[in-house]
């Protein structure tokens, strides 16, 4: 891994969401809001590559728009970047759970990454790892999907006497475990490597527990990018949520998609 890597995955998703939040004021105003989301999510997209063509010209990308730059090597260098993660929470008046994703993978692990979270104003990053503040005593608080939760995950919160609580992107949900507003994020629905990477990448340096729901390590840039499951969460809540998760009906077998 290139010495700078975690600055220019950091640059990359700051430059990506100034640019969104720039078209967002600007034009909101003029279109509705799936023209506006597919607007930024465009923007976005070859801003980052252009970048990574210029900066990292020998590197692969994969992106939710498709693949560009040399062929993909199994284990070699690949960005993995979602220009975009929450275009329908981007598209609404205010709303600041959304995201723009840059990481990097090598040997099937992400090794620098960065989140943006340009309405709040914070970039999480890899080269400085966000500290995670401590537990508040509280009932642990798991993020879910605002339209989408699993089905199984009221019978985990039961379990653990936990509360759940919805939000956007998974990028924001993965974002508030490492900011402390929430303590786990469950998620069965199936997502893509891009949906994720960069998010996992910046929890695990910030010391949080990150698998597949069957507790089996998450792997990056395989061939086929479809990831049927994760969890995030508080090290010390991983193993009570990963027997409840095992225990709770309808959770999705080991490999499912």
């Amino acid at each position: 891994m290139k010495a700078d890597d975690h600055e220019l995955a950091a640059r990359l998703a700051d430059e990506a969401g100034r640019c969104l939040l720039e078209l967002r004021a600007r034009r909101r105003s003029e279109v509705d809001g799936k023209v506006l989301g597919d607007e930024g999510d465009t923007a976005a997209h070859e801003l980052l590559l252009a970048a990574l063509a210029e900066q990292r010209p020998q590197d692969a990308v994969l992106s939710e728009h498709g693949t560009a730059g040399p062929e993909r090597s199994g284990g070699g260098r690949v960005w993995i970047v979602d220009p975009l993660d929450g275009t329908r929470e981007f598209s609404e008046p205010d709303r600041t759970d959304w995201a723009v994703h840059v990481a990097l993978a090598e040997d099937h692990r992400v090794r620098a990454a960065a989140v943006a979270l340009p309405a709040a104003g914070l970039v999480l990053g890899t080269g400085s790892p966000p500290r995670v503040p401590a537990a508040d005593g509280g009932p642990p608080r798991i993020a879910v999907s605002r339209s989408r939760p699993p089905e199984f995950v009221a019978a985990v919160a039961t379990a653990l006497g936990a509360e759940t609580v919805p939000m956007g992107s998974a990028g924001a949900k993965i974002s508030a475990v490492i900011r402390g507003e929430v303590d786990a994020y469950l998620h069965a629905g199936g997502q893509y490597e891009w949906d994720s990477a960069a998010p996992i990448g910046v929890a695990q340096a910030a010391g949080l527990h990150t698998s597949r729901l069957d507790g089996s390590p998450l792997v990056y840039d395989r061939p086929d990018p479809w990831l049927p499951d994760l969890l995030v969460c508080r090290p010390e809540l991983a193993e009570p949520l990963l027997a409840a998760v095992a225990a709770a009906p309808g959770t999705p077998s080991e490999g499912s998609s």
